[in-house]
């Protein structure tokens, strides 16, 4: 099997898409697919299936792929080996949710380019935890920043960085504010701002509203976090959100915490990856740094 080969099984893999697999490679169409072809034949499986209109990797795909993007990663690292390139080359893939990226990977990334300038960043939306662990799991990640309780690990590595508050917040002059404590119940007839569906303090919040048989009908949902703490600065709502997203905002006044007593587990800022993934130097670094920065804040 050739490079060329890989590259292209890769690509293909990550997108599923055969057409836009050969815009990206700018290769023609019917070179993708004698390219994967042949690697079906050397292989004697099948790699993709078509379900109708959509394309999907076989399970001997899914398996390949693991062993296409080692031998990649080797690949790279021996041409800068026998080039005597002193600085290593690559790409990694980052997922994380709009939180982290606004307010956490900052300082990350500008520490991390500084050390390796030629490494190229690319970021995925992971608006939910489950979803960035569905994509390292398919490889589509390298690596991701999630936000979750403690949970088994098992078949990815999970290295928890520091610990999240949660704050149940609304605009200074909202009524609820008059309350010393805030229990599900107080809830009932309120607005809700909730991210989407699969956010791991959104569930939680609904978990102890469904535990306390409270069922709020008003209930927004948003794709965008800033979007959420806008809108409760507006005073349209109550919403649950991450400590580093509203503690500018609670000094300044223009967002008021309320307590809330209802019995929440602990949330971490976690970084995750697949425990068969091939540790290249610049991924290895990119979680050292991590570690380091976020660790010692």
């Amino acid at each position: 099997m050739e490079t060329k080969q890989l590259i292209t099984f890769k690509t293909a893999a990550e997108y599923l898409n055969f057409t836009k697999t050969a815009k990206i490679l700018k290769f023609a169409q019917s070179s993708v697919t004698a390219q994967i072809k042949a690697l079906e034949n050397e292989l004697d499986s099948p790699l993709f299936e078509r379900l109708g209109k959509r394309l999907y990797l076989t399970e001997t795909g899914r398996q390949f792929k693991k062993y296409a993007d080692q031998i990649l990663a080797l690949t790279e690292e021996a041409q800068q080996v026998t080039r005597g390139l002193e600085e290593p080359s690559g790409t990694l893939v980052i997922g994380a949710q709009e939180s982290q990226c606004t307010y956490r990977l900052p300082t990350i990334l500008k520490a991390f380019k500084d050390q390796f300038p030629q490494v190229k960043l690319i970021f995925k939306p992971a608006h939910s935890d489950d979803l960035a662990k569905e994509k390292l799991m398919d490889g589509t990640l390298d690596i991701a920043f999630i936000m979750d309780v403690s949970k088994p690990k098992d078949p990815l590595n999970v290295e928890t960085l520091l610990q999240d508050n949660m704050k149940l917040v609304a605009a200074p002059d909202h009524p609820l504010h008059s309350k010393n404590e805030i229990t599900p119940k107080d809830l009932e007839d309120e607005t809700l701002l909730l991210t989407e569906t699969g956010c791991s303090y959104r569930t939680i919040l609904e978990k102890s509203l469904i535990e306390a048989d409270v069922h709020p009908t008003n209930k927004f949902e948003f794709v965008s976090i800033e979007a959420i703490k806008q809108c409760v600065i507006a005073g349209l709502g109550v919403a649950i959100l991450p400590e580093m997203v509203v503690e500018k905002d609670i000094q300044e006044g223009s967002i008021k915490e309320m307590y809330w007593t209802a019995d929440t587990p602990v949330f971490y800022t976690q970084i995750a990856w697949h425990k068969d993934k091939f540790m290249t130097i610049p991924l290895e670094a990119f979680i050292d740094l991590t570690r380091k920065i976020l660790q010692t804040s």
